[in-house]
């Protein structure tokens, strides 16, 4: 039935210095925009720009402008670090690539951080909203196993609300190699 995510869209504070930054900091196209006073989908008075940027692959980022809005607010029951726009890059030169580019244009990085199947960075862009960059680096072998529990690890959530340890092995000691049955040794 889903044919892929078609955009996917947050608000800004200016839609020109969001266009900059994205395109700036992270080589993204700038491709559309729309303006209208009203909304399409409900005729309501609401006047937006509505940007949308090209995220690689088939991905759009898009952004509204709402000026005649109250000012932008975040859930203040939500911690900052939970709500973010992870981008995934092609390998670790290009992490750290991207990390030196954006502190090159003055934007405060946290990372690489390894969580054992990828590494990431972590900043946020000019509207609060924070941006992930993040690199594959688990083996086939630990994304099976990963699978496998997930299940498992959901359930044990839902009945106890305390972190199951299914998965313990992958920030106990990044990148290792999950946990396999012993195979039987053959009789010398």
């Amino acid at each position: 039935m889903l044919n892929g995510i078609h955009h996917v869209a947050y608000r800004c504070k200016d839609a020109k210095e969001t266009v900059a930054f994205y395109r700036d900091i992270l080589d993204m196209e700038f491709q559309i925009a729309f303006a209208e006073d009203h909304v399409p989908s409900t005729g309501a008075y609401d006047p937006y720009m509505h940007v949308f940027l090209d995220a690689g692959n088939g991905n759009v980022l898009a952004f509204f402008e709402l000026p005649e809005q109250p000012g932008m607010g975040r859930d203040p029951h939500t911690p900052e670090w939970v709500q973010h726009i992870a981008f995934k890059v092609d390998s670790l030169d290009v992490l750290h690539a991207a990390k030196l580019r954006a502190e090159a244009h003055g934007v405060s990085v946290v990372g690489p951080t390894d969580h054992g199947i990828f590494c990431s960075i972590y900043f946020f862009d000019p509207n609060g909203h924070r941006v992930e960059l993040a690199v594959d680096t688990g083996t086939a072998a630990q994304l099976q196993e990963l699978r496998r529990v997930a299940p498992l690890m959901l359930d044990e959530w839902s009945r106890t609300k305390k972190a199951p340890q299914h998965a313990a092995w992958l920030h106990e000691k990044a990148r290792a190699v999950p946990p396999v049955a012993p195979t039987p040794r053959a009789k010398e």
